[in-house]
């Protein structure tokens, strides 16, 4: 499993206080996990562009931190038209992205944005950090839309990820690699998740020699909403060789 480097150093009298610790742990042991989703349409209204929110959270015993978080297996329906939102109209390099972070993309990449809560077991403290998440689009391959998600932390851990994965008919799949943290501790567990895809995002085009703003319209909710409302799933894997799903349902307007 690939690891992500830090590209500064960061820590803090606190963190610096806790690795002091870490001699006196043998080692981390990971309880199992547990996984729950969320999906919110704004406008729900079929037929009508639609701002989607997802997220998830990861919960292990009292006490516990979860195991490091290697991949997601997302579902969701089919005829959402995610990959047909018109969103991602440019593409971004991943090598800037690596290097930069999505600042550097093309405004008309860019497709959503949120945040990550991350958790680190440094001897016997928990730090915590919040990382922010950028979704732009790369690359096409093969007619598919690229969607890389970059993930950047800054303290306790410096750290910048980014998980390309094909947007595809109702399933989208993330590798997500293992991020070092601080010198003898542990990996950084994820522990929540939020994106926006779509909202407030402002793309160009040129019309008669010149740059117009606009906005995309993004996800577009089908005229019919499927029977027993919009289903999403996803089953989570962790270093620990467990893993977790989840389910939801998004119910159909009143009178659909």
């Amino acid at each position: 499993m690939s690891r992500a480097r830090a590209f500064t150093p960061a820590l803090t009298l606190g963190v610096a206080l806790a690795l002091a610790l870490c001699a006196l742990r043998p080692g981390v042991v990971w309880a199992g996990q547990s996984a729950s989703i969320s999906t919110v349409f704004t406008p729900l209204r079929l037929g009508a562009p639609t701002t989607v929110s997802l997220g998830f959270q990861i919960s292990a015993g009292a006490g516990q931190v979860p195991s490091p978080l290697t991949g997601v297996d997302f579902h969701y329906p089919s005829n959402l038209g995610i990959a047909t939102s018109g969103l991602g109209v440019a593409s971004c390099p991943v090598a800037e992205l690596e290097a930069h972070g999505p600042s550097i993309c093309p405004p008309d990449s860019r497709m959503g944005s949120g945040s990550a809560f991350v958790e680190i077991p440094v001897g016997g403290e928990v730090l915590t950090e919040t990382a922010s998440i950028g979704l732009v689009a790369g690359p096409s391959e093969n007619g598919f839309v690229k969607l890389l998600v970059s993930a950047t932390g800054l303290s306790p851990v410096a750290a910048r990820i980014v998980m390309p994965s094909l947007l595809l008919a109702g399933n989208l799949k993330l590798t997500v690699p293992l991020v070092e943290s601080l010198p003898g501790a542990a990996d950084v567990s994820v522990v929540r998740v939020h994106v926006t895809l779509g909202g407030n995002l402002t793309y160009y085009e040129r019309r008669h020699g010149k740059m117009v703003p606009y906005r995309p319209k993004s996800v577009v909710l089908p005229k019919r909403c499927p029977r027993g409302g919009f289903k999403f799933s996803a089953t989570f894997s962790f270093l620990d060789g467990t893993q977790a799903e989840a389910k939801r349902t998004v119910g159909c307007p009143r009178g659909r």
